[in-house]
């Protein structure tokens, strides 16, 4: 067996999932279909690629055996063949498999037709999540996500909603859940590697600002995106210990990704509106200014806070806050900030903030607010991290 062969597979199955499954599903209309097709093609390059080799080109030999699926399927019971198909024979033989229908499918899923599934729709299909982590994010049942699922699937295939672009007016009307499902997906729990990970969001918002050069928001989102994923190398040290943003050498940080960032940044600020994905990009920008040698500008964050506050209260956005309240009024105050906030009592970030304040104020409670952010992080490198913070080791 060719374990290379085997991980060549996983690779396909991790990052090429969504540009594959919009291929076949633009086709027919029938995503269903196209999943169920797509998933015996991974199951084929499994049990082949190991034996035979990697083809020179995975993602056409892929996208071929799905469609020689889906063609079998919809033969009739009398037509039907009982000859299987040569997967070898069609080994490359679909020259569009590089072509990028991404957007399409996302546009599909974000059809006025289907409002209220949108978001997990495209979580699901382009982004490959699974039904219960998306319950999950929605604190929906993993039963009743799936059912939503299913039926919205069966509305696109019933109404043959269009794989296409629509004009300018149309596009910027179904962008908001497009780039909220990017922008989600990017705090779920991913099983690629956060490289791959940073990568395919980074392409995804680079075509759709592409797509849409005059909406303010979807450059906002690439500025976001290129900014957090400039600060990733630096992340986590030599010896894979995790690094808080604070203590981050920016000799680390990507430059191209920061300019990338800056330069989205700037385009969107140009129509004059505000919205949260340029205000947290604009955050991000602030702290990036390290890299130039500049101290962060802790009054301007929390002026940035306050105004994302006002558009987006979220209780992610209310704890980072209170962080910024502490640099600029005493940890005292940030504590005090951090106790006004409601709901936060299962957020591992609130936690971990609450130790970091206590600690610094000496308090022994330290200990038990370190233990319970410990219990609620799921990253191994950000929980050893606490746990020498918590023994005094990290301080």
């Amino acid at each position: 067996m060719d374990t290379d062969a085997e991980v060549r597979a996983e690779n396909a199955a991790r990052t090429s999932y969504g540009r594959l499954l919009a291929l076949l599903a633009a086709r027919t209309h029938d995503v269903a279909s196209a999943e169920d097709a797509l998933a015996d093609a991974f199951e084929r390059a499994l049990t082949r690629w190991p034996l035979d080799g990697v083809p020179d080109d995975p993602d056409a030999w892929l996208l071929t055996v799905a469609r020689n699926r889906q063609r079998d399927r919809w033969k009739s019971a009398a037509e039907r063949t009982t000859v299987p198909f040569d997967d070898a024979e069609h080994d490359g033989a679909a020259p569009e498999a590089g072509r990028d229908r991404r957007l399409e499918l996302l546009l599909v899923c974000a059809h006025p037709d289907l409002a209220g599934a949108s978001v997990p729709l495209m979580l699901n299909t382009v982004l490959g999540f699974a039904a219960a982590q998306i319950g999950a994010a929605f604190l929906v049942p993993t039963a009743t996500m799936a059912a939503r699922l299913t039926r919205a699937k069966k509305r696109i295939a019933r109404d043959r909603i269009p794989f296409e672009v629509p004009g300018p007016t149309d596009l910027a009307g179904r962008l908001a859940p497009v780039l909220e499902a990017v922008y989600g997906s990017y705090a779920m729990e991913w099983p690629t590697p956060p490289r791959e990970r940073h990568a395919l969001l980074l392409g995804l918002a680079g075509t759709i600002a592409d797509a849409a050069p005059s909406v303010a928001e979807a450059h906002g989102l690439a500025a976001l995106l290129y900014l957090s994923s400039a600060r990733l190398p630096a992340r986590v040290d030599e010896d894979g210990r995790y690094v808080p943003l604070a203590q981050q050498n920016p000799r680390r940080w990507d430059r191209d990704f920061v300019a990338a960032g800056h330069r989205h940044l700037r385009t969107a600020h140009a129509f004059g509106s505000v919205g949260r994905f340029q205000l947290e990009a604009a955050i991000g920008a602030v702290h990036c200014a390290r890299g130039a040698g500049e101290a962060p500008d802790w009054a301007h964050l929390r002026r940035l806070y306050d105004a994302l506050l006002g558009l987006a209260p979220t209780r992610g956005a209310a704890v980072a806050r209170a962080a910024v309240v502490a640099e600029t009024d005493g940890a005292r105050a940030g504590l005090d900030a951090l106790d006004a906030l409601n709901g936060v009592e299962r957020l591992q970030s609130a936690w971990a903030l609450r130790a970091s304040l206590l600690d610094r104020l000496g308090d022994p409670a330290a200990d038990a607010a370190y233990a319970k952010a410990i219990s609620l992080t799921t990253d191994p490198a950000e929980r050893e991290y606490l746990g020498r913070r918590a023994r005094g080791t990290g301080r």
